[in-house]
């Protein structure tokens, strides 16, 4: 057995989502930057990429026709079967404990995902389209015998198409079945938030002993593992996001910023003292930065940028 990496699991799974970045095509200069910047922080860091290079290498080297088609098809199931192969056989204990104890990878090696601060449309087999959120990651699972979304990071919007078969979406703490339904799921470390749009959903948490509940139109609640909270009306702000739109309506401007820090790289926080300013309005999720020019005009705080990727609102003077 080889020995273990002198690096830790999380700045493993750090270098092969590098990795796999770099594999989706060439990186642009933002990202470019970003990765030096990691790269360069921590002989860790240096340490965990060498080690991954080496085990990529390894799997090209290997003779087999197939590890080369797949390896080199960037968008191919493939290429991601054999990167989950990497990971088993070369890039070391670190990563392999990550894959066997708690996947922690597999939102990078999933079927379909997409990057920070990007929107993804795709037409599924059976005529469902899927939208993904910003950093989301889901596998498909379309045959003979079931049609299911595994949501495994991030939101998804979801409108199925009618079938013989049900449409599931399995999530962290359970599955929702749906037909010809518009459905808004998001994945939080401990629940899920579903919304439906149009249509019936169907809700079965994974340790909930009962019968399943039925969520309507315009109706959307939290569940977890054993169970949910009861249906409210549909928020507004509830998949606003797959029209372009953050909506905020008296929202502390520390909860808005985290939100919108999911459609940017790095760190976007605010100090103590201007944390509870309410926040309202419509802003388009595809200019990050013009939202921040916003907030300065119609609140009293202004922009601290310390890097590129460490930005920060303080009281103004």
């Amino acid at each position: 057995m080889s020995p273990a990496p002198d690096f830790s699991t999380a700045v493993a799974e750090q270098a092969v989502r590098w990795l796999i970045e770099m594999q989706d095509g060439p990186l642009n200069p933002a990202q470019q930057l970003a990765w030096q910047q990691w790269h360069d922080a921590h002989g860790e860091h240096q340490r965990a990429w060498q080690h991954i290079l080496r085990a990529s290498q390894r799997m090209r080297g290997l003779s087999s026709p197939l590890a080369h088609a797949t390896l080199n098809a960037p968008t191919s199931a493939g290429r991601r079967q054999a990167l989950k192969l990497l990971l088993i056989l070369g890039a070391g204990s670190a990563a392999t404990w990550a894959v066997r104890e708690r996947d922690a990878l597999a939102p990078m090696l999933a079927d379909y995902r997409s990057r920070v601060g990007e929107r993804r449309t795709l037409r599924l087999d059976d005529g469902s389209r899927l939208q993904l959120n910003t950093r989301s990651a889901v596998d498909v699972r379309f045959d003979r015998e079931q049609r299911l979304v595994h949501l495994l990071e991030g939101e998804i919007m979801l409108t199925g198409a009618a079938a013989s078969l049900p449409l599931r979406v399995r999530t962290a703490q359970g599955e929702v079945s749906l037909q010809a339904a518009r459905v808004n799921l998001r994945q939080f470390e401990r629940h899920t938030q579903l919304a439906v749009f149009d249509g019936v959903a169907t809700l079965n948490p994974v340790n909930h002993m009962g019968a399943p509940l039925q969520l309507g139109p315009a109706q959307q609640l939290d569940f977890s593992a054993d169970g949910w909270r009861p249906p409210v009306a549909l928020d507004a702000r509830s998949g606003a996001w797959s029209d372009g739109m953050l909506v905020a309506a008296h929202t502390r401007l520390a909860d808005f910023l985290d939100e919108l820090g999911r459609y940017r790289r790095g760190h976007l926080g605010c100090d103590a003292a201007v944390a509870d300013l309410l926040v309202s309005g419509s802003y388009p999720l595809d200019d990050s930065e013009r939202i921040l020019e916003l907030l300065e005009i119609t609140l009293p705080v202004r922009v601290r940028r310390f890097t590129r990727y460490w930005v920060s609102l303080e009281a103004r003077a």
